[in-house]
């Protein structure tokens, strides 16, 4: 009965999520499903092993689900997306449209912008560059989902987005774990993502398909859609119903201004995680009232969060003077991050339940049986929970939650640099987490006027298959030369 009750939690979950339903209530209630068949007591598990588990996924990574939302909230009122998306589109023009599309999208994200702002930015731009190229609209997803939600997420180091940062306490890494391997992962997904819809594109011009009829659909009409706004929080860090809250902007500023606090970003990140914040000394940590944890536990989050922080100030700053209305805008950015942080709290509570559950030591003991080593059972652990929950920050969180420690150990055992199971973990949270109910995938099609019909095929393939590439290139080389 424990594993038909992981099952019925499992699928109640699913299947309600697909409806629209809220994970808040959704998560909850499956993992009671789940302990009431495996005849545990149920009050018990909702509030101590659900809700610890849900308010300290909390306590960890709050801080970062507000400070990007706030971050990516500004980018946008001040135009800086926008007059970056302008730049690429100025640089590599409509003979390149695709390339542009995915490299705006690429720079933007990488620099810590939110996914969903980035979708409702880089859409009119790619509706303009493939109108022009007589490209269809149906390829529009695929190309924003290459530059927005593949190796920008989970490959490249130093991205600072969620899904990169919430290996870092489990395994004592930075958000540039594995920089070596993270870049051979980016640049398969990201020259084979841009050669398939290259073909594509020859393809329709042979048959003279052209762009197709459809609308963009803008934030308000986007913001409207309980069903859809309820899958995306639980799949990314920013509520999409406020992106239609604060006030652009009346000018765009130049690119320089633009792209500084992404450059700001980047750097910090990559000096605090590498140079001054190991150099401190940092063994008051170790103390009952810091939580007794070790540097290496908090070094690679406190490297994003001042990183962020200080890219937040530099954005103001540049753009005082031109934001509309300052308070308006910060609003919207923190209020953005409350469901999202919350939603995916929920699933973790609802991973930690079921990973209490006796009959899990059954799942346990067959994930961990899967041959080929710890990185082939990390990477189909992550990968199983990310596309069960539609989530890639969630299915990471609960694959870690249960089975964290268990991997660290064993790659200690072996001499595996941990850093290798954070860059597998990541990559392997990124792949499946893309399949058709995800609320990213949903929303995407859903901005560009598009269909699971017409437009899915190609997301599948530069989203899910090329990451799959990347991911298998990644284990292979890191079982065979280790971490670098």
């Amino acid at each position: 009965m424990g594993l038909f009750g992981i099952l019925i939690g499992l699928g109640l979950l699913i299947w309600l999520a697909f409806k629209g339903w809220s994970v808040l209530l959704l998560a909850p209630i499956a993992a009671v499903a789940a302990a009431f068949f495996s005849r545990e007591p149920l009050l018990a598990h909702w509030t101590q092993t659900f809700m610890q588990s849900a308010s300290g996924f909390l306590a960890q990574f709050f801080p970062i689900f507000l400070l990007g939302a706030l971050f990516g909230k500004l980018m946008e009122d001040t135009g800086s997306v926008s007059a970056i998306a302008d730049y690429m589109t100025k640089k590599l023009g409509t003979k390149r449209a695709i390339l542009a599309v995915v490299l705006g999208g690429a720079v933007v994200t990488y620099g810590g912008v939110s996914l969903f702002v980035a979708f409702f930015v880089i859409a009119p731009m790619a509706q303009g560059l493939f109108k022009a190229a007589a490209i269809p609209r149906r390829l529009m997803p695929a190309a924003i989902m290459l530059g927005t939600a593949t190796f920008t997420m989970s490959a490249m180091p130093g991205t600072p987005s969620i899904q990169n940062t919430i290996p870092m306490p489990f395994f004592g890494t930075t958000p540039f774990a594995a920089p070596g391997l993270g870049i051979i992962a980016s640049a398969i997904m990201l020259t084979f993502g841009v050669w398939w819809l290259g073909r594509q594109q020859a393809a329709v011009h042979a048959s003279a398909e052209g762009f197709g009829d459809g609308a963009l659909k803008n934030a308000s009409e986007i913001a409207r859609d309980d069903t859809l706004r309820e899958r995306a929080v639980a799949s990314h860090e920013f509520d999409p119903a406020e992106i239609a809250h604060g006030e652009l902007a009346a000018t765009k500023p130049e690119f320089g201004s633009a792209v500084t606090p992404i450059v700001v970003v980047i750097l910090v990140n990559l000096l605090l995680s590498l140079i001054v914040l190991p150099r401190l000394d940092l063994s008051f940590l170790s103390r009952p009232e810091w939580g007794g944890v070790s540097p290496a536990a908090v070094i690679g989050v406190w490297s994003v969060l001042t990183a962020l922080t200080l890219a937040i100030l530099v954005v103001i700053v540049l753009n005082w003077k031109r934001i509309p209305d300052l308070r308006a805008t910060m609003d919207a950015g923190v209020n953005a991050s409350a469901l999202p942080a919350i939603s995916v709290a929920s699933l973790v509570g609802f991973g930690a339940v079921v990973a209490a559950l006796p009959a899990f030591a059954v799942v346990r003991d067959a994930v961990l049986g899967i041959g080929g080593g710890p990185l082939v059972s990390l990477a189909v652990a992550t990968n199983t929970l990310a596309a069960l929950t539609g989530s890639a920050s969630g299915g990471l969180t609960i694959a870690l939650d249960a089975l964290g420690a268990t991997y660290l150990e064993r790659a200690a055992q072996i001499g595996m640099d941990p850093a290798l199971l954070h860059r597998v973990a990541v990559i392997g949270s990124g792949t499946l987490d893309s399949l058709p109910h995800n609320g990213a995938v949903v929303t995407l099609l859903s901005v560009c006027g598009c269909t699971h019909g017409s437009s899915y095929k190609d997301i599948f393939i530069v989203a899910i298959l090329g990451a799959i590439i990347a991911l298998v290139v990644v284990i292979v080389l890191g079982s065979l030369v280790g971490s670098f």
